[in-house]
């Protein structure tokens, strides 16, 4: 998007390195001195209190905190060995909860790194799920989007139940090359109005509609959008965006995703059906124990 669309980005981000080999990393040197030290070895302090807490909550230090030596000049020709680690989010988060609550920069770590932290657990969690509780929890989550959506683009102007259509056929335009919401439906093999195309989309095609929706929320309250017809635009304009985005990561396209066999009503009636049930004893038989999972 547009350089004045883009947010504000945080002091610590602007430090943050990538490499292919260790992912994204701070260097110890860079964030000292954006903490407000004057002395690295007053740092150093909170460096080592951040290990010990790494390592009393179960984690290890090396996976956290990768040891760098090099040699710089110190005048004359003369050089000398200096450390430095490169740390991951975790490291950083442990260093600013045990740096100098005094500085002010110091707090403001605290949270970044905090919020950082948590998102990145969240997206781990996620990840770590079943294909089908990842579809329960984004379709959850789309519907709230939606929600919030529908009540910003009332607010900018789109107020009938025709108009609102229309606003969303445009996002999906966007994102899916043209494709209004029926032409989803056709190509989902979906026979019935009550079928919903959103209850029948994997997780990463849901993904990609929250994007799409929450962006176009931010962008219509961040710039105080009115009339529907530039409503209209806008949905299209951040569609398109995350299309192209995904384009560019390599990903498929959201119209080019499988549908899924079973639908989100389905997933929720058997996740319903297992809880009226509880916890089942094992059975003996392999050949049951095959039929109880599937």
């Amino acid at each position: 998007m547009a350089d004045q669309e883009q947010t504000a980005v945080s002091p610590f981000d602007a430090i943050q390195h990538v490499k292919d080999d260790l992912g994204e990393y701070w260097s110890a040197r860079e964030l000292y001195k954006l903490l407000g030290y004057s002395r690295w070895e007053k740092f150093q302090k909170s460096i080592t209190e951040a290990q010990e807490a790494c390592t009393n909550s179960g984690q290890a230090v090396s996976d956290h905190f990768h040891l760098q030596v090099k040699m710089v000049g110190i005048g004359s020709g003369a050089k000398r060995k200096q450390e430095d680690y490169h740390l991951s989010r975790y490291a950083c988060y442990l260093i600013v909860q045990n740096a100098d609550p005094s500085k002010p920069v110091v707090a403001l770590g605290q949270t970044y790194f905090a919020v950082q932290t948590r998102r990145q657990e969240l997206a781990d969690q996620l990840a770590a799920l079943p294909e089908d509780q990842r579809r329960l929890l984004l379709r959850s989550e789309m519907a709230i989007f939606n929600q919030q959506l529908a009540e910003t683009a009332k607010h900018a102007g789109v107020i009938k139940p025709d108009d609102f259509a229309t606003f969303q056929d445009h996002g999906y335009m966007g994102l899916y090359g043209g494709l209004r919401e029926n032409d989803i439906h056709e190509r989902k093999d979906l026979t019935s109005e009550s079928q919903k195309i959103l209850d029948y989309m994997g997780s990463e095609e849901l993904g990609a509609n929250i994007f799409r929706a929450t962006q176009t929320d931010a962008k219509l309250r961040r710039e105080q959008v009115k009339g529907k017809e530039k409503a209209n635009s806008t949905h299209f304009q951040v569609g398109r965006e995350v299309r192209d985005t995904i384009k560019r990561l390599g990903g498929t396209m959201p119209e080019q995703l499988p549908t899924p066999e079973k639908s989100i009503q389905e997933l929720q009636r058997e996740d319903q059906r297992r809880l009226q049930q509880g916890p089942q004893l094992p059975l003996f038989s392999a050949e049951n124990n095959s039929s109880e999972e599937e």
